[in-house]
């Protein structure tokens, strides 16, 4: 029992689990399946797993003893890269579905394109500094950087609503969050409570 419990808990049973979602995607791919239907859950779970990584700061300074929500914190970084990965596998697909890179660049100009791009494109630094010696050698400017995540947050919406053309499940993911970013903000500066959003280097 120690031993599964320990195994529960680890880093390896963790990244198995962001993983497995992803596995149907990339056989399905390379058994033949038409990419465009794999662009939907791709970028989904892309934004699932970036909101679940930023919904945590504000759980915890909600629920600060609760141990699911710390020990989602102490994996916090695992969760952005994981958004970052199906992020990368979304756009894989995109590209390869087009087919071309004049096609590709005649498409970047739509409102509902280039958003995802630039979501994207900050999730790549994001990524690559989701790491103790990043952490260590940006100092407070890695702080600084990971902010950007809310400007990623909101290209992502932008792309979902304007790519589907509907407010539905875009808002159904985002709505939670938003309200316990505002928690998040009424807490910090309105009753005075530390922001622990540096809990994202722990």
């Amino acid at each position: 029992m120690t031993r599964l419990k320990a195994f529960l808990n680890s880093h390896t049973f963790f990244w198995a689990l962001l993983a497995l979602p992803s596995v149907g995607m990339i056989a399905g791919a390379l058994n033949g399946r038409d990419l465009e239907s794999l662009l939907h859950p791709t970028g989904e779970f892309a934004a699932r797993f970036m909101i679940i990584a930023m919904m945590l700061t504000p759980l915890r300074l909600m629920f600060p003893g609760a141990r699911p929500v710390r020990w989602l914190m102490a994996r916090r970084r695992y969760l952005g890269v994981a958004a970052f990965g199906y992020a990368a596998l979304h756009t894989l697909y995109y590209v390869i579905d087009l087919g071309t890179l004049d096609a590709v660049m005649a498409d970047v100009v739509k409102l509902g394109i280039w958003t995802g791009w630039v979501a994207f494109l900050i999730f790549v630094p994001l990524a690559l500094t989701s790491n103790a010696a990043s952490v260590k050698m940006m100092g407070p400017g890695w702080q600084t950087l990971q902010r950007l995540v809310y400007l990623a947050a909101i290209m992502t919406l932008l792309h979902w609503i304007t790519i589907h053309n509907t407010f539905g499940g875009a808002l159904a993911h985002f709505v939670p969050l938003g309200v316990l970013e505002a928690y998040r903000v009424w807490k910090v500066r309105l009753v005075g409570r530390p922001d622990e959003s540096s809990a994202s280097a722990s």
